[in-house]
């Protein structure tokens, strides 16, 4: 694995991907390492380079001596950036990758295209409970306090259906040096953006976990209030959503990164097709693409330009909303269909099957049982890919 000197300590870090593509870096949570991301990484677009590295004191990264800040945590983030020759980078940070993040974001915007904050705050817990947290790993060390943080980390059914997952996060908790999680502590302890929060301007995607008892949906909802224009997204998971729920963050991601590269003079058609095919994906597209005669050239043309490239790049509502909408509507005029197809197309928007669930039942109240028992068997066929 490469390593770099950073600002005299010595960085682990990897780097995967085309040379050419832009640089999505990810910054893991307390306690955690580059590792965390594996799941999320091997579902992103194919054509990003993507840069993961293990924080002072975390994985293959040896702590450095003396208290740490964010400060310090963000400068080794510019140096690792600058020692690899990389001007610019889309950075996703989890709980404290997320306060590195919005620092970065803060005092070195040239450096950031856009953002990810995922399960994190402006201001992650309070003094108290910071200065406890210390003493007890000071005094008993770090697997003192593993369990309880595995406890915050996963959802108890999630942890239950995966022991597997859940030792190894305990196994990589425990591996992280007492000092090294000392003075992460201090540094996130110290750190409060809660004024300075609103000073950043990239395009920003904040996400949450429904059940995550450290940094809460209201935490995810003050950051997106405060930064101008960033968009919300909760997912169904405790305080490490990267992991409990891969496929959905990086679908997440992925619908994300496409709706930002979108260009406000874009034309319709080219912008249309971006859209179709981050939702609908570039398998769906190319069969329609592949299959367009003379006879049904007009209607693609139509479908890219106004159904794609007009309505659902329209800011007013999230491609999730738009998804969920569309199932409603589809169930209600009996689409099998193009009811099936928007059901994959929702979990490309990073609808869940439970959300995809309460839609169908909402329908049979408002659509008739016939009409919801259709879409339960439709829905069905899709998750279960028997009809693929």
């Amino acid at each position: 694995m490469p390593e770099r000197k950073i600002n005299g300590n010595r960085m682990h870090y990897q780097l995967d991907g085309p040379a050419q593509g832009p640089v999505l870096v990810f910054s893991n949570s307390l306690g955690a390492d580059l590792t965390m991301w594996d799941a999320v990484v091997n579902q992103l677009t194919p054509s990003l380079r993507v840069l993961r590295y293990d924080t002072r004191g975390h994985g293959q990264t040896p702590a450095s001596v003396g208290p740490v800040t964010i400060t310090d945590l963000g400068t080794d983030v510019v140096a690792l950036l600058d020692a690899l020759s990389i001007p610019r980078v889309i950075f996703c940070g989890l709980s404290m990758g997320g306060l590195i993040g919005q620092w970065l974001a803060i005092h070195h915007p040239e450096r950031i295209d856009k953002l990810i904050l995922s399960n994190t705050a402006a201001k992650i817990g309070t003094l108290d409970s910071w200065n406890e947290r210390i003493e007890t790993v000071s005094q008993h060390g770090v697997s003192a306090i593993a369990d309880a943080a595995l406890d915050r980390w996963l959802t108890p059914e999630y942890s239950r259906n995966n022991p597997d997952v859940r030792t190894r996060l305990l196994n990589q908790f425990k591996a992280t040096t007492k000092t090294g999680y000392v003075a992460c502590c201090m540094a996130i302890r110290d750190a409060d953006f809660r004024e300075t929060i609103r000073r950043i301007n990239a395009p920003t995607l904040v996400i949450t976990g429904t059940q995550d008892p450290v940094t809460t949906v209201s935490d995810g909802q003050f950051m997106q209030d405060a930064i101008p224009n960033a968009r919300l997204v909760e997912l169904p998971a405790a305080h490490l959503s990267a992991v409990e729920v891969a496929d959905a963050f990086a679908r997440t991601l992925n619908t994300f990164l496409a709706d930002s590269e979108l260009s406000p003079n874009q034309p319709a058609y080219e912008a249309g097709m971006a859209v179709r095919r981050a939702v609908l994906g570039d398998a769906h597209v190319d069969r329609a693409n592949a299959g367009i005669t003379d006879f049904t050239a007009d209607f693609q043309d139509f479908i890219t330009r106004y159904a794609w490239g007009e309505i659902w790049t329209r800011p007013g509502l999230s491609r999730h909303q738009r998804s969920l909408i569309t199932l409603g509507m589809l169930i209600a005029l009996n689409r099998e269909t193009e009811f099936k197809m928007h059901v994959r197309a929702a979990l490309n928007n990073g609808v869940t099957p439970d959300e995809i669930k309460e839609v169908i039942m909402h329908s049979a109240l408002y659509c008739g049982l016939p009409a919801a028992n259709a879409a339960f068997h439709a829905a069905s066929e899709v998750l279960n890919n028997t009809d693929e």
